[in-house]
């Protein structure tokens, strides 16, 4: 199945989601992030705030915070995604494309170590990931390979495979509920 008939069955599958059975497989999920050695080992989380039908990370990311990390959320500039440092997560506002993205443009995290937590549309037990199609994530862990990163999805986001290119990034780790 190619990439654009693939992404828009996942699409039609989130969008049939109710709001109760996001927050239920949501709060499944969080238990097993805060659990997981990289969650416990990590300095920095290197988030993202949840879009439409998207796992509710803002549960994860406060609880992140309580537990003295620091937690950054992606902004887009153009082409290129940059993390900003949030102390407050409801410091800030949709994008031009709808997503919740940082008020402020600093400041700008630096943490190579940094655990990052990966959206996208479907994944694979291996790694592979299909995300939706910007290539930011792809680019950003192109210039900073040295993050352990791990996917957040429903379990009809795992597939067995994937059609992939040479540029897509696997994802160290993926949970799913």
């Amino acid at each position: 199945m190619d990439k654009k008939t693939l992404r828009r069955e996942i699409r039609e599958k989130k969008r049939a989601m109710t709001e109760e059975e996001i927050l239920r497989r949501s709060r499944d999920l969080m238990a097993q992030f805060v659990n997981t050695p990289a969650y416990r080992n990590a300095k920095t989380i290197y988030g993202y705030l949840p879009y439409n039908q998207e796992v509710r990370t803002v549960p994860m990311l406060e609880q992140a915070l309580r537990d003295g990390k620091k937690v950054a959320v992606p902004k887009v500039y153009g082409e290129e995604m940059r993390f900003i440092y949030l102390d407050d997560l409801s410091q800030v506002e949709k994008s031009e494309m709808g997503i919740p993205e940082p008020v402020a443009d600093g400041p700008v995290a630096d943490d190579k170590t940094a655990l990052v937590l990966m959206p996208g549309l479907a994944f694979t037990e291996r790694g592979d990931r299909m995300g939706y199609g910007g290539g930011f994530y792809d680019r950003f862990l192109a210039e900073e390979p040295g993050h352990y990163t791990l996917a957040l999805c429903y379990d009809f986001q795992m597939l067995e495979s994937l059609p992939t290119e040479e540029y897509d990034i696997p994802v160290d780790a993926v949970l799913w509920a």
